[in-house]
């Protein structure tokens, strides 16, 4: 049977158990043999990470053939309008071309939201505000690319969920089994 973790990885953590530069890794957090990142987040996102020790459940997770839904909270700069919402349900042109169609809504700051270490930088002239976002591909740092192509710049990244695994219960630096 399979093994499946699911871990709330904090901000500035790599999606992998080792590394040559002395950053913090998951193997600072969790210490449980053969299991793997099935797919990644930047070291300067947070959230939702799913490890199993099943290779094929890894690939089915990671890969973007699978289209496995994966939904954020994105921290944003400004307030985005109606229409630039509507440019990221329908697809953003980006350097590697064009992604799938986003599911997004503005919503209000999370109450459950933990803080930040280091602090988000924000700048007391312009406002920030939140959205929810559901992509089901996984270009690299997309999220981050798709609100900046937008023009809004991400302030904040947290994954929520990765197809039916969620990241409700799970404190900080935190680990269970799914």
């Amino acid at each position: 049977m399979s093994r499946i973790l699911l871990f709330n990885k904090p901000h500035g953590v790599l999606s992998q158990f080792t590394d040559g530069e002395s950053r913090a890794t998951l193997s600072d957090y969790i210490n449980v043999p053969k299991v793997y990142a099935a797919g990644r987040l930047d070291r300067d996102s947070e959230g939702l990470l799913v490890l199993t020790d099943d290779g094929k459940l890894q690939a089915k997770i990671a890969h973007p053939k699978f289209k496995a839904a994966k939904t954020y909270m994105v921290q944003v700069e400004g307030v985005p309008e109606v229409g630039t919402l509507d440019q990221l349900r329908e697809g953003v042109v980006l350097k590697d071309g064009k992604t799938r169609p986003a599911k997004v809504g503005a919503v209000p700051e999370p109450d459950w939201l933990w803080p930040r270490d280091p602090p988000v930088r924000v700048r007391k002239t312009v406002a920030d505000s939140w959205l929810q976002m559901t992509i089901n591909e996984g270009k690299n740092r997309q999220v981050r690319r798709m609100c900046a192509a937008v023009g809004h710049p991400c302030l904040r990244l947290i994954r929520v969920q990765v197809g039916e695994w969620s990241l409700a219960g799970i404190e900080q630096g935190q680990w269970r089994d799914a």
